[in-house]
């Protein structure tokens, strides 16, 4: 070493020098001269790759690094007809046992992880394979088996670990190996040598867990995946087992469905009894409270998504009573579990377990009661487990419960983004039919669920269950009034004025609830919503009722003289566009008064011209029928001053500026209407009294100005002298 400058390691630059040049010598002998055959090339490769890991443990890690390298990529190196698997594997089994050795030696943790994801990868790549599943079954049990032997901590020959240690380590190589089990048993359709490694790999996991706690964090890990695997084959339609013989011969032949089925059933069942028995007798082992509470999880999640997976690839979401007797027995241990731990001594993370255990309970009455009803009601299950759940995080304010909750309100999103409908037939019934279930039930499990959680925190699951109740609610409404509009098919595309009016009056009520409901709360949930359902019934009033619908431009015809669609569509939007205004007085800035204020005056001036319309020309009241005549011509200017000297006389009481400059504008527009309209248009007393009217009306709101608004001050008297004395 000099002074000042880094110590160069002479000895083993190199030696990775020559390891380089004798991998660069093998190849370049097979690939570029043809001297060497693909079988010895690929046994020389591997050779200098295992000396090159073995001088490793003199040299330092930089050279374990080239090692391990050039031996996982010694295989793509080899060009040859006739790929031998089998021999690809054992020869990457070795090369996986020597990286393990040597990162178990040298305590080199790097090392075992890069020698798992270099194995990962060449799994995945002979995925494809034509051959058999045999030697991706043999390297995954293999590396399995290495990692539990050498890597994981507390076990075998794993480096020490002190008792209940998490080793993130530990866990991901163990969690690698199981979910490479999963997608080589995806892969294969579910081969039957691949689900045996793969429920081998998961029972493997459990007792690892059970003896040491450093690989615990792969334990749910492998209760997901056992779900997921029986998942995958649930919602994968096979076309063999859709065609089966008919007629005599039908007994003769074996009904591969059926035995698929049979074999599935017993794995899920052994699975979630596996999760589930080992998850309750691990509560009490522990003297840390989160290696039981991730026992708690595993016993959780995999009976409960392996039932549900089971179910749906057997009665494919229709009625049925087995199931919903598996339910009930379900929901049945795992409330006889919480009863059993409550009556326990109080350990680390028992409290957590029973709060867990009393989520499956909750869960299962509500897969009973989804399936033994008819279709739709697992939407309705999954909403009435939010405030299930809400409830015991109440009692157990655990932040995985309020996370649960938050999953339970994400789930019903995703069934109902699948399928909108919820059932596929709805009937015509208005309001009491199956949208009234499936999205108003959820929509109130969501608000409780919502309460529930912010009596505690407003923080991410509160909000997600706060905008899942609002989303649900607009969805509810919405889809109902589409529903009984279009006479029970929600997918229809015409909307007339009966509908936009009945959609803007409803997104303006929901909006004037969700104001009132912000500032009892302060959330920002609230706040956001109201903001958006309000800018939605400007959109549905701006380019649906007063462009699209408005029925100055078609022929169809409105009803009667004053309870008509001109009423529904353009009279009740005013009124609650005007509450929304008032309500937001003191809440919200003057761009949104004025904007709600605006659209109230629109609507109300909307309203009173068409109905002035309606009882001139009848129920058809499109400009392309009778032309106006003088009277109905005078009728809108009287109309029209009425409306702002109303306007005037609101703005005043309720000392509102807006209200004032709407009532001058309305003003104003009548003005321009007489002069520039009635003045050509209009003969006859009818012209005279239009002015006279508008005379009458600017002198009265003149007076009414100088008197109420601007009183004249009273002068100031200037005070008598005094007489002098006499």
């Amino acid at each position: 070493g000099l002074p000042g400058l880094p110590q160069a390691s002479i000895p083993a630059i190199l030696t990775a020098a020559g390891t380089t040049a004798a991998f660069a010598t093998v190849w370049a002998a097979h690939g570029l001269y043809g001297f060497l055959a693909p079988g010895t090339a690929f046994i020389l490769l591997g050779l200098v790759a295992l000396a090159t890991l073995a001088a490793a443990l003199l040299h330092g890690p930089a050279l374990a690094g080239l090692g391990l390298v050039g031996a996982f990529v010694a295989p793509a190196l080899i060009d040859s007809p006739e790929p031998n698997y089998w021999a690809l594997y054992l020869y990457l089994a070795v090369v996986t046992a020597a990286a393990f050795a040597l990162a178990r030696m040298r305590l080199w943790r790097w090392l075992a992880l890069t020698a798992i994801g270099f194995g990962f990868g060449w799994l995945l790549l002979g995925l494809g394979a034509p051959a058999s599943s045999g030697p991706e079954v043999f390297f995954v049990l293999a590396g399995f088996t290495l990692a539990a032997a050498l890597i994981v901590g507390g076990l075998f020959y794993g480096p020490d670990r002190p008792p209940e240690t998490l080793d993130e380590v530990s866990a991901a190589a163990v969690g690698a190996y199981v979910a490479e089990a999963a997608i080589l048993a995806i892969a294969t359709r579910h081969d039957p040598a691949a689900l045996i490694a793969f429920t081998l790999l998961a029972a493997a996991t459990v007792a690892i867990t059970w003896r040491t706690a450093s690989a615990a964090v792969a334990l749910p890990g492998a209760a997901l995946l056992s779900a997921l695997v029986i998942a995958e084959w649930a919602v994968r339609v096979r076309v063999p087992e859709l065609i089966a013989p008919a007629g005599a011969t039908a007994a003769a032949f074996p009904d591969p469905g059926s035995a698929d089925v049979g074999m599935h059933l017993a794995l899920g069942a052994a699975l979630a009894a596996l999760f589930g028995v080992s998850g309750f007798l691990a509560q009490g082992r522990y003297a840390r409270a989160l290696v039981p509470m991730l026992w708690a999880v595993s016993a959780l999640v995999a009976p409960i998504a392996i039932l549900v997976a089971l179910y749906y690839r057997v009665a494919g979401f229709e009625r049925s009573i087995p199931f919903a007797a598996l339910a009930l027995l379900l929901a049945a241990l795992y409330a006889t579990a919480t009863e059993l731990l409550s009556k326990r001594e109080p350990r680390p993370g028992q409290a957590a377990a029973e709060a867990l255990f009393a989520v499956g309970a909750i869960a299962g009455l509500a897969l009973a009661l989804t399936f033994a009803l008819e279709q739709g009601w697992l939407t309705v299950a999954l909403a009435l487990m939010a405030p299930g759940i809400a409830m015991i995080a109440q009692k157990r304010p655990l932040p995985m419960l309020r996370w649960m909750v938050a999953g339970a309100a994400a789930l019903v999103c995703a069934r109902v983004v699948y399928e909108p409908q919820i059932v596929t037939n709805l009937g015509t019934t208005p309001i009491f039919n199956w949208l009234l279930w499936g999205y108003g039930v959820p929509a109130l499990c969501f608000w409780v669920a919502g309460y529930l959680l912010r009596q505690r925190a407003d923080d991410v699951p509160a909000r997600m269950l706060d905008s899942a109740a609002i989303l649900f609610t607009v969805l509810t409404v919405t889809l109902e009034i589409r529903h009984s509009v279009g006479g029970g098919n929600i997918y229809a595309r015409n909307s007339g004025l009966a509908e936009l009016g009945l959609q803007a009056s409803t997104f303006l009520a929901m909006a004037i609830g969700l104001e009132r409901l912000r500032g009892r709360t302060h959330s920002p949930v609230h706040n956001v919503g109201a903001v958006l359902i309000a800018a939605a019934a400007l959109l549905v009033i701006v380019f649906g009722l007063l462009l699209a619908e408005n029925p100055l431009g078609n022929n169809q015809p409105v009803g009667g003289r004053f309870f008509n669609l001109i009423l529904l569509g353009y009279g009740l939007p005013a009124v609650l566009a005007v509450t929304l205004a008032l309500i937001a007085k003191q809440t919200r800035p003057m761009p949104y008064r004025a904007v709600a204020a605006g659209a109230a005056v629109v609507l109300s001036i909307m309203y009173l011209t068409l109905e002035v319309r309606r009882l001139y020309q009848g129920p058809v009241i499109g400009l392309f029928g009778h032309p106006p005549g003088d009277a109905e011509l005078w009728t809108y200017s009287a109309v029209w001053l009425g409306f702002g000297v109303l306007l005037l006389l609101v703005g005043i009481l309720l000392r509102s500026q807006p209200a004032r400059l709407a009532s001058a504008a309305v003003i104003l527009l009548t003005v321009v209407k007489v002069f520039v309209y009635d003045l050509a248009g209009i003969g006859g007393i009818w012209r005279s009294l239009s002015f006279i009217g508008l005379g009458l009306v600017l002198v009265g709101i003149g007076w009414l100005y100088q008197r109420l608004l601007f009183p004249p001050r009273p002068q100031a008297v200037a005070p008598i002298a005094a007489a002098a004395p006499t």
